[in-house]
């Protein structure tokens, strides 16, 4: 039984056609309801028309990615019960349309941050990178976070400094509108926004945001075990605190401590190679091996760091990350498994055709199209050479 090769579709006014995915080989679609805003229920009615949509073009919506967790409850705030209880019915909806793996992520206030969405590569293509000096520049010099410069090595500080007095006011703006586009929420988010939800985290702490999360779990353990519901939960992107923001889901000790915590089936994880194998103190074959039990979804996507521990977004299986390895891991999970695991070509370059079009930052066709079949012919190699 082979992994379920996926793809990323954000619905119908995604550049990507369900057409173009199928030709790129993939049969399964992760997917979700954007245009619900965070919180909401999502209505039956919603996702039986999206799922029609996709089933139409003879593919499978079979991951949802994701159910936004609120802020509410990510900071237990009075809101949180009520929000809590819209997330429960939603996971009922799914259920009740057949959708049974659902992946979410904990990261406060920011979703996955980057500080160049065209980082240009040797051969032309452009990638996405995640630079500290870049992130430096806007937590000292636009966000103006007090004491921010603990946070950063000394050589990141000067160089930062540096660098932000060559930089235009267009400039500023454009690196500010990047970071600020990982933010969850409806509509923009603005500094002192932004600085006021870093002071409720700081007061929460990671200790507290590690307890949220478990509460959250726990709130929501006996509809998944109800319905048949598997929760994913994506790892912290990059896998380290930001911005002064406190991050939980980051490395092998985190995801066993939260395994162990809320020891229940559904209580799984998203096993995503760059946001793990982002971080130095990362090795994604052994933290794989230690949690694949509980592995119900996959992102593959390489990552190469430099010294300082920036890197950018490299070609699937050429990178820091051991991709063999970690497929080969992936392989003998699925023989194991009753239903097969699935995985996405997570991001892509942007290359060829696509550099002349406007796409979503990452999941552009033609660069996801090449990391897919790349992963397919890796799969492939390694049950035929087991079969052998």
């Amino acid at each position: 039984m082979a992994l379920t090769q996926s793809w990323r579709w954000y619905g119908p006014n995604d550049p990507v056609s369900l057409q173009d995915i199928k030709q790129a080989g993939a049969t399964g679609i992760v997917s979700a309801l954007h245009h619900i805003p965070h919180g909401e229920v999502w209505p039956l009615e919603e996702i039986q028309e999206r799922k029609r949509i996709i089933e139409a073009a003879g593919l499978s919506w079979v991951v949802v990615e994701s159910v936004p967790v609120h802020e509410a409850i990510k900071t237990r705030s009075a809101a949180c019960e009520s929000y809590l209880e819209h997330y429960r019915t939603s996971l009922r909806n799914l259920a009740a349309c057949g959708i049974r793996t659902v992946c979410y992520n904990f990261m406060p206030v920011l979703d996955w941050t980057r500080t160049d969405l065209a980082y240009t590569l040797t051969n032309g293509a452009k990638a996405l990178q995640f630079d500290w000096v870049q992130l430096a520049i806007f937590d000292l010099y636009i966000l103006k976070r007090a004491g921010a410069e603990q946070d950063y090595a000394p050589e990141v500080v000067a160089a930062a400094q540096q660098k932000a007095a060559a930089l235009s006011e267009e400039n500023l703006r454009e690196l500010a509108d990047i970071i600020l586009m990982g933010v969850p929420t409806e509509g923009s988010v603005t500094v002192p926004e932004l600085l006021k939800s870093i002071e409720i985290y700081k007061a929460i702490g990671r200790d507290g945001l590690r307890e949220n999360l478990v509460y959250f779990l726990k709130a929501i353990m006996d509809v998944c075990e109800e319905t048949g519901i598997n929760m994913t939960i994506h790892p912290d992107d990059p896998p380290y605190a930001i911005l002064g923001l406190p991050r939980v889901v980051s490395s092998k000790e985190d995801l066993l401590y939260l395994l162990e915590k809320v020891d229940r089936k559904p209580n799984g994880i998203c096993f995503c190679t760059g946001s793990l194998g982002a971080g130095r103190h990362n090795d994604p074959v052994d933290i794989l091996k230690a949690v694949g039990h509980r592995v119900y979804f996959a992102h593959l996507r390489n990552v190469l760091k430099d010294a300082t521990g920036s890197f950018y977004e490299s070609d699937h299986l050429t990178g820091d990350v051991d991709m063999y390895g970690v497929m080969k891991e992936l392989v003998a999970l699925n023989s194991r498994r009753e239903q097969p695991i699935p995985f996405r070509p997570d991001h892509g370059h942007q290359m060829l055709d696509d550099l002349h079009k406007t796409t979503n930052p990452g999941y552009s066709a033609i660069g996801r199209l090449r990391g897919l079949a790349e992963l397919r012919g890796l799969e492939m190699g390694i049950q035929r050479s087991i079969n052998a």
